[in-house]
């Protein structure tokens, strides 16, 4: 069970983001990894910048359309989708773009992508109702799988020891490919879905919800305070009045 305390240097970690300048009105969302960068988005110019714990810029991408971002679990290759333009890209620490993937060429219309490696992604076909897993690296086509449920309102995916993740606004469900739906639990204003080792978090608004192995489900971190909250393995942050404040998991 999570024992969570704000951190005395809270304080240190906001003074010197306020002293970079760092501009958080308008801040869409963010994410953190687990050397303390954070990764944040602009709902008015679709910006996308990396800062470092003390405020300073490492890098910048302007994107012409909306793109989601998976994870950055793995700061060396970070993913992007994009369901407007249907692409996927990877960039690296530096923001700097690696490959693009152009999904339309290729499939139906792709509601959500789940990259799993740097060669394998899932794919939810909403055009032909089924979870594909390609090979993009290679250029093959490796399994077909059929959805028996509804893809409307779908927010993100994840698939993980032969189960299907799915995150909705006010659900979040979990699949077998072939048996149907296993499990359904509640969540308010779901956002996206994160991993570490067995453990898969539901991030939303104000709260991060935890699913256990042992398929428990619960909130394991809330602030009614926060615009925008998220997680990495040592801490949890929250944006609260355009200042972040960083709480300690013990």
């Amino acid at each position: 069970m999570y024992k969570i305390s704000l951190l005395f240097f809270v304080l240190f970690f906001t003074h010197f983001f306020g002293q970079k300048n760092l501009e958080l009105k308008g801040v869409k969302d963010f994410l953190t990894d687990d050397y303390g960068n954070i990764y944040a988005f602009k709902n008015k110019d679709f910006g996308f910048a990396k800062y470092d714990s003390l405020g300073n810029q490492i890098g910048k991408m302007m994107l012409v359309n909306p793109f989601k971002i998976q994870s950055v679990q793995n700061p060396l290759n970070i993913v992007l989708f994009s369901e407007n333009i249907q692409e996927i890209k990877l960039i690296d620490q530096n923001l700097n773009e690696i490959q693009t993937i152009d999904l339309k060429q290729k499939f139906g219309f792709i509601k959500q992508a789940y990259v799993e490696d740097l060669q394998k992604v899932w794919l939810l076909d909403e055009s032909r109702n089924l979870l594909l897993y390609y090979n993009f690296r290679d250029d093959i086509l490796m399994n077909s799988f059929p959805i028996r449920f509804n893809l409307y309102g779908i927010k993100d995916i994840m698939i993980y020891n032969g189960k299907l993740f799915v995150l909705r606004e006010n659900s979040f469900e979990i699949y077998h490919f072939n048996s149907g739906k296993l499990l359904e639990f509640a969540v308010e204003n779901g956002k996206r879905l994160s991993r570490e080792n067995e453990d898969v978090y539901v991030v939303s608004s104000q709260k991060i919800y935890q699913y256990f192995p042992s398929q428990e489900f619960k909130v394991v971190f809330s602030s009614n305070e926060a615009k925008i909250v998220d997680k990495n393995h040592l801490h949890f942050l929250a944006l609260i009045a355009d200042k972040f404040y960083l709480y300690k998991i013990k």
